[in-house]
């Protein structure tokens, strides 16, 4: 029963021209508000105070990284002392290249309203941009006070490179790729970073007690592990005020104790702030050493991450004043001891440690672990809901932890996979050196590709000079290749750990937004006319049932292929027939009072209405929301401000759109609006009488049944008439298209459709859960699509 497929640009027929006019796009009239955004002044001690709070949620992995580079960039012991001091430059200037110069002052800017991370970047490019693979906005979405963008000069470089990646879709889909690779080793760190921070950690047990066996260090890291991730569902809400004070004490134990160990034992170390032993310690051939090197910037990418909740001037504040500097004082600190204590670089931290204070630094490098370890395991969450926000991941359970904060999620499938992978690396491998190859591997990757996709992010968002980006791309490149160069020699030592977990889910979410993508594309080219629903009436006897009929559909414009599925199968329909779109647009976040777009399709009295959900990618469906009444209360608002609009006759006040809206509307539909009397024949073969049955209001308990002639009730009397059809009863009616792959196909296609997406299609969460719909009031309508 679907209607072939549309091609604007050569099928622009009388019918199509009906059908443009009787179901336009939502116009922005339908949903408008005022624009009421301002960014809230925070004063100088409010940005202080975020400063210090900062520390416990942005830095907790990036300050725990003493606690085993050392270790993993000498595994087998120092031969030179002035390796050691090689090694300490190479920390110092990686740390001022990249955290400190890269990240803090360029990188944190191409925030997405506060929002960081691999698909905020994405986000951001797809606004200005036409690179969403799946294209489903419209220019409406364009007036959302959080969809900010400023129009190209068509001769500038900007609009040229927006139109050279809007020009292909392998350009689209290389760029989806690219970004699911640095989403996919991001949830890496998610696994890895609680399996190393943790080991490390309790290994100072053993500098106390050496006669205790390496298994006992594994089953303490394995239980800290498992109460960790336990734990998560609780949210760091409850706990979060620990966090700030715990790091901060951290970090000031950690510059201490490495200002004190410079005194002590050899203040020669200094010389690594001269570059010049960078230089002699790669002549000297310590190319595989790198990797344990570039273990001091891991959790700079989780700094981009959790950048939510925080504004850049307060992370910039945390880590210029308190971070850099106690980082830079723990390695030389560090450093000074191996110099004077080479046999001791295994576990150098715990060995530097004044015995005076051994226990209680412990304690706090266990907490300081922990907290490490819940950062990455929240942006692996944030991670997750993004790609599941955008189409790229299954859909799962996601449950609010704060009643306070947005972004503080717990997802009950992905916390116990990252357990049990986790616990898998830490006592498969049972060695930080191993474990230290797998996470240079996955840090490396995803700088790499924040790189990549700062290119287009710098030329279309910031209008940069093409200059400052050939020497932002270049100085960053030059370093993290450098680095990506050396992990490559310590695949098989470790490294295949990432890569095995990053294809895996790389696999997944493509092939679920290769799905989607291909569901979207059914809907649109299986979609059916208005003109063809407005025709439909004389020829299946429809009738109008009480009640309201809520058809879910992933199309912003024109009717669903399973709503003529439906009336074809059942000839009858509600009094009130609501299409429902909801779509996750590019943004953070869509206000609440933005969320609900809604128009009405044809006449009044047809009663039937288009409503647009839009949601953003930080945004959930609360379980203690009522979708259903969310969208009848959207349905009432509509009404009442429809009668506000002057100027407007029963038969044009479909859309609120009135601006857009020709006059030869009025030519279509006859002033009382009950049937399509002055259509041309060559518009449609159907009947121009009596399309759609009109509905009147009649008594409680009556039948709703077909009808002719009848006038379109006034606003008081139709808002009376949707109270009553919802009192009859609500259905909801959503597709549920299955999705197969063609005889003809290729083995793999088969594999992944056939196989791989049926069997995440079956394991994730279906929309009614979702939307959380009474089951009692649910429709499934099905259907088979061949790929």
């Amino acid at each position: 029963m679907a209607s072939a497929p549309i091609d604007e640009e050569s099928c622009k027929g009388s019918m199509w021209v009906l059908d443009q006019k009787l179901d336009q796009p939502m116009d922005e009239e339908a949903g408008r508000l005022k624009n009421m955004y301002r960014e809230r002044k925070v004063s100088y001690m409010l940005i202080l105070r975020l400063a210090f709070q900062s520390l416990g949620v942005v830095f907790g992995d990036l300050g725990t990284s003493p606690l085993y580079v050392f270790y993993n960039t000498f595994p087998h012991g120092v031969d030179d002392k002035e390796d050691v001091i090689g090694a300490l430059s190479m920390i110092i200037y990686t740390l001022t290249m990249i955290p400190l110069l890269k990240y803090v002052f360029i990188v944190l800017r191409a925030n997405d309203n506060g929002q960081g991370g691999t698909f905020a970047l994405y986000s951001l490019l797809c606004r200005h941009a036409k690179v969403n693979t799946i294209p489903n906005q419209h220019r409406t979405d364009e007036e959302l006070t959080t969809y900010s963008r400023e129009p190209y000069d068509e001769n500038s470089l900007a609009a040229k490179i927006k139109r050279w990646i809007e020009a292909h879709s392998y350009k689209k889909n290389a760029l989806l790729i690219l970004v699911l690779i640095g989403t996919c080793m991001a949830i890496g760190d998610g696994i890895l970073t609680p399996a190393i921070s943790v080991l490390s950690a309790s290994g100072g047990i053993r500098v106390d007690h050496p006669q205790m066996s390496n298994d006992v260090v594994i089953v303490v890291a394995v239980v800290i592990l498992v109460g960790l991730f336990s734990l998560q569902h609780y949210g760091t809400d409850k706990v979060g005020w620990l966090f700030a004070p715990v790091v901060l004490l951290w970090f000031i134990l950690i510059g201490s104790i490495g200002a004190l160990n410079i005194w002590r034992y050899d203040s020669s170390v200094l010389k690594a702030y001269s570059p010049v032993f960078i230089y002699r310690y790669l002549k000297k051939g310590h190319w595989a050493s790198l990797g344990g090197i570039m273990l001091s910037i891991t959790g700079t990418e989780a700094l981009f991450a959790d950048l939510c909740h925080f504004p850049v001037l307060a992370v910039q504040i945390a880590f210029t004043s308190i971070v850099f500097p106690c980082l830079l004082l723990a390695y030389t600190g560090q450093a000074a001891y191996i110099l004077d204590n080479q046999g001791h670089v295994f576990d150098a931290f715990y060995r530097s440690i004044p015995h005076a204070v051994y226990w209680p630094v412990f304690i706090i490098a266990t907490l300081a672990a922990i907290i490490a370890s819940q950062a990455t395991i929240s942006a692996t969450f944030s991670i997750i809901k993004q790609a599941l926000a955008l189409g790229c991941f299954p859909r799962v359970n996601v449950v609010h932890t704060s009643k306070k904060f947005l972004g503080q999620i717990y997802i009950p499938d992905i916390n116990w996979i990252l357990m049990i992978l986790c616990i898998a690396v830490t006592a498969g491998f049972k060695n930080q050196s191993q474990i230290g190859n797998a996470y240079g591997t996955a840090v490396v990757i995803v700088m790499l590709v924040t790189t990549l996709l700062m290119i287009p992010i710098m030329l279309l968002v910031w209008r940069s000079h093409w200059l400052l980006v050939v020497i932002f791309t270049a100085l960053s490149l030059f370093v993290e290749l450098t680095y990506f160069s050396a992990v490559l020699f310590k695949v098989d030592q470790g490294g295949w750990v990432p890569l095995v977990i990053a294809g895996t889910f790389l696999i997944i979410m493509y092939v679920w937004h290769y799905g989607t993508v291909k569901r979207y594309e059914f809907e649109m080219h299986s979609k059916v006319s208005m003109a063809w629903i407005l025709g439909l009436g004389p020829s299946l006897g429809l009738v109008r049932v009480p009640g309201i009929g809520f058809v879910y559909t992933e199309l912003a414009s024109g009717v669903p292929h399973i709503f003529s599925h439906f009336i074809t199968n059942l000839p009858a329909i509600h009094s009130v027939v609501v299409f429902v779109c909801v779509k996750y647009l590019p943004v953070y976040t869509v206000p609440v009072d933005e969320r609900f777009l809604v128009k009405r399709i044809g006449p009044k009295n047809f009663h039937m209405f288009r409503c647009v959900a839009r949601y953003g990618y930080k945004d959930l469906h609360k379980k203690d929301e009522d979708f259903e009444k969310m969208l009848f209360d959207s349905l009432l608002l509509f009404v009442r401000l429809e009668t506000m609009m002057d100027g407007y006759t029963d038969s044009e006040e479909y859309s609120l759109g009135g601006q857009q809206t020709e006059r030869s509307i009025d030519l279509l539909l006859t002033d009382n609006g009950d049937s399509l009397s002055s259509v041309p024949e060559d518009y449609t073969n159907q009947s121009t009488c009596d399309s759609i049955v009109p509905v009147k209001v009649l008594g409680r308990g009556q039948s709703l049944v077909r009808s002719s002639g009848q006038t379109s009730q006034s606003t008081g009397d139709e808002l009376e008439f949707l109270n009553r059809c919802k009192e009859a009863g609500v259905v909801h009616i959503l597709g549920n298209t299955i999705v197969r792959a063609r005889r003809d196909s290729t083995l793999i296609k088969r594999i992944a459709v056939d196989y791989i997406y049926a069997f995440l299609r079956r394991i994730c969460r279906e929309n009614s859960v979702i939307f959380h719909l009474p089951h009692e009031s649910l429709l499934n309508v099905g259907q088979i699509f061949y790929v």
